[in-house]
Order: structure tokens, then sequence, then C-alpha cells
């Protein structure tokens, strides 16, 4: 076989692994393009699932300082209810005696 037919046959065949290994370098160009695009979306997502986040914690606190106001007023309003009747309580005593 002469050294120009075995020198071709060389040639196509790293043509034929060149085409290959270019094709595999583009996949990978787009994969990663895609992982980038991905990467961007969800750390997109994740701020605005802290927003969200900070939003509904501030709500909570809102709800439970209201929670807490509420129980004192409630407390409270017990509290003069029960003079109350026990003013009540004095006065039939006393007008029954």
């Amino acid at each position: 076989m002469p050294v120009k037919d075995v020198e071709q046959g060389v040639m196509e065949g790293t043509g034929g692994e060149f085409v290959s290994l270019e094709e595999k370098v583009y996949r990978t160009i787009e994969l990663l393009k895609n992982a980038r695009e991905g990467k961007a979306a969800a750390e997109r997502d994740a701020a605005r699932l802290r927003e969200q986040l900070e939003t509904v914690e501030e709500e909570l606190e809102t709800a439970k300082s209201q929670l807490i106001s509420l129980k004192k007023e409630r407390e409270e309003v017990r509290g003069r209810v029960e003079k109350m009747l026990d003013q009540i309580d004095t006065i039939v005593a006393e007008s029954g005696d």
C-alpha cells in the first residue's frame, strides 16, 4: 500500500473524528448555555421566594403583635366585667336582706 494512500486514509479518519469531536463540543456548548439559563432562572426564583418569605415573616410578626394586643384587651375586658358582676352581686345581696 503506497504511503500516499495510507496518509489519505488517516486524513479521512481524522476528518471524521474531527467532525465528531466538533459536534460534541457544540453539544457541550449548548448544554452549558442551557445550564447557565437554568441557573439564572433558579436564582431569580430564589430571590423572588426570599422576598415573599420576608413579606410573610413581616405579616406573621404583625399578626403576633395583634394577637398579643387582643389577648391583653380581652383580659382587661374580662376583669372589668367581673368587677361589674361582683358589684351586681353585692347590690342584689344587699337588697335581699
